[in-house]
């Protein structure tokens, strides 16, 4: 008998040879959002591995949503055409799906790279203002947030559906949303991170509100065809926290 893990899998208009997924990997590698040679070798070398389906690292929808100044993007011409080279010469040598995971960072943004400490970088050292649903820093010692209006909210919203179209045009099989780790949808979820108190906080349905919102905006652009997921931690492993 044959395991089913080596069985086909079809999800909605996708069939893919198997069950095997590999999970998006951050590389830190990028320039100015855009992928280079270094993200052909690495997801090359992963698509010739024989899983079903590959998910690229996390891509961010905005440059400020970037969580180190190397992380990948896919909010401007210039990092589409980047990934568009990379993920047509992986598919001239590989079966493999391809998935791309869209992100956006929130407070864990503008930070080093983890070999150079992982912590937040100061303006004055080259970093950025970060957002969240709430001023409330992600560690005591770090400068806080700025917390979202709702105009902010609707940017980041419609950033992620703009990031979904040029994943389409690339040739992306198929999506799944990050909404793990703290970044900015979980930030939303978690009344840790978010102590809002307007339609975006305090009950568990306002604080899904944002991450529902981005869901139906990328569903709405993203084709019928393709698999469209969301990434969750299912519990912030604190009291109080989202469980």
């Amino acid at each position: 008998m044959t395991s089913s893990l080596f069985q086909p899998l079809t999800l909605r208009g996708l069939t893919i040879a198997n069950r095997v997924m590999v999970s998006p990997m951050c590389q830190y590698s990028a320039v100015d959002g855009s992928a280079n040679d270094w993200h052909l070798i690495h997801i090359g070398n992963l698509a010739l591995g024989g899983a079903g389906l590959v998910c690229i690292e996390a891509t961010h929808v905005e440059a400020i949503g970037r969580i180190t100044p190397g992380c990948l993007g896919l909010y401007s011409d210039e990092n589409e055409a980047a990934l568009h080279r990379v993920i047509h010469s992986v598919r001239r040598h590989s079966k493999s799906a391809l998935a791309v995971q869209l992100a956006h960072a929130g407070r864990k943004a503008s930070s080093r790279e983890p070999w150079n400490g992982g912590m937040l970088i100061s303006p004055e050292d080259g970093g950025w203002q970060t957002v969240g649903p709430s001023a409330v820093p992600q560690l005591p010692d770090e400068a806080p947030p700025v917390a979202l209006d709702e105009a902010g909210i609707r940017r980041i919203r419609d950033a992620f559906a703009a990031a979904a179209q040029r994943a389409d045009r690339i040739g992306f099989d198929a999506m799944e949303l990050h909404g793990a780790h703290g970044y900015l949808l979980h930030a939303f979820l978690s009344p840790i991170a978010n102590r809002r108190t307007d339609r975006y906080g305090g009950s568990l349905e306002n604080r899904m509100r944002f991450a529902l919102e981005v869901f139906d905006a990328v569903r709405a652009v993203w084709p019928e065809r393709k698999p469209l997921g969301m990434r969750v931690s299912a519990t912030d492993w604190v009291e109080g926290g989202f469980d």
